[in-house]
């Protein structure tokens, strides 16, 4: 058998162009030609050349098209010892590929050259499991599921939004989730604030969210400030992550998250909720030039123009609608996929069951993001309740 398969190699190399690893470096480091690595999971964990796209050999054919469209691009072909990337790069060119070529020597002969190599970040097989359905997902894959990972989100209030939200970024492996909350689970939460239970009643609400989180996903990490945001620990607690996500219920608290996001460049996912109505945008001025809270809303209206959720109600199942779509735009935002809710504001009407979109433009006149964003000094509203 050994010399079918000797016999097999000879006949590849007969076909097969192959080329010395430092030839294949110089191009790849060039950005003329891409270098594909074709080992396995197990085998680029303990290192990979240096820029390379991994692609595990049973995927290749599947998957080149969306990496080289031209039949042109320079493409070489690596794996262990140089072998797999004769037998690949034939199958290169029977679809087409004009100018592919194997790594003599494989990785074994790259690492002995001394060219350059990497450790790159990969999943374990056990998150591998957990998020199977996102690696199935060619906008997400393992890249995006990585950069899950590597993120972290800030969701101010565990109460109705923040719940659902927590929950769904958790499920799907935000790798930092912090909770900003100085309340307590009561009774009177449990119809819509689904982290908390009834046995937890009168327990710190970060404590009792952190709890739910962790045993939904124990691979990520929970840091939870039982405090109530003010001026003199916005910044300080903001910095600390990539996105905010606004579930709070008064205007009081949206005013200081949104002048914090906007003086540190943070993306801030708003929703809103009153009795059958719910609300979602993302404001981010810095990232992808759109309006602030303040562009759309300048001042706080009166008092009596604003009731609060407790005043008016609120169907309990609309902060799960809205909770879920800010958890949404986070995770897109995240990975760099799709288009953010940005200028638009999305309106959803649970009695008819009717979506609408608004569009929100960003005002020149804005006191805040118009302004340097450096200057902007964090102010204290004056406490009104929010419709």
């Amino acid at each position: 058998m050994s010399n079918v398969y000797e016999s097999w190699l000879a006949g590849l190399r007969e076909t097969v162009k192959e080329v010395e690893p430092e030839e294949a470096s110089r191009a790849a480091a060039g950005g003329s030609a891409v270098l594909i690595d074709i080992r396995e999971q197990d085998e680029i964990a303990s290192g990979s050349p240096r820029g390379a796209t991994r692609i595990a050999r049973g995927f290749l054919e599947m998957k080149i098209p969306a990496l080289a469209a031209s039949l042109d691009l320079p493409i070489y072909v690596i794996c262990a010892a140089g072998s797999r990337s004769l037998a690949a790069t034939d199958s290169l060119q029977s679809m087409g590929y004009r100018n592919v070529r194997s790594v003599k020597g494989g990785y074994g002969a790259w690492v002995k050259q001394g060219l350059p190599v990497e450790t790159p970040l990969m999943l374990s097989g056990e998150e591998r499991i957990r998020y199977s359905r996102h690696l199935k997902i060619p906008e997400v894959g393992e890249a995006g599921q990585l950069k899950l990972a590597a993120s972290k989100v800030l969701l101010v209030g565990a109460g109705g939004l923040g719940c659902p939200a927590a929950y769904y970024l958790a499920a799907a492996g935000v790798g930092t989730i912090g909770l900003i909350d100085d309340d307590v689970v009561d009774r009177s939460n449990l119809q819509r604030q689904i982290l908390h239970t009834d046995a937890r009643v009168g327990k710190k609400k970060v404590d009792s969210a952190r709890e739910t989180l962790l045993a939904l996903n124990p691979g990520i990490k929970c840091l939870t400030f039982d405090t109530r945001l003010s001026v003199s620990n916005a910044e300080s607690i903001f910095k600390q992550f990539d996105i905010v996500l606004d579930g709070t219920d008064n205007f009081q608290a949206r005013y200081l998250i949104n002048d914090a996001c906007v003086k540190l460049g943070i993306p801030n996912v708003h929703g809103a909720v009153f009795q059958f109505e719910g609300y979602a945008t993302v404001f981010s001025p810095e990232r992808h030039n759109g309006p602030c809270y303040r562009c759309l809303y300048p001042e706080a209206p009166p008092p009596e123009l604003a009731p609060s959720c407790a005043e008016a109600g609120v169907l309990g199942v609309l902060p799960g609608v809205v909770g879920l779509l800010q958890a949404v735009e986070a995770i897109k935002l995240i990975i760099g996929i799709g288009k953010p809710l940005v200028g638009r504001m999305l309106s959803y009407d649970a009695l008819n069951a009717e979506f609408s979109e608004y569009e929100a433009k960003r005002s020149h006149e804005c006191p805040v993001c118009a302004i340097n964003r450096e200057s902007i000094q964090l102010q204290e509203v004056a406490p009104v309740c929010a419709l």
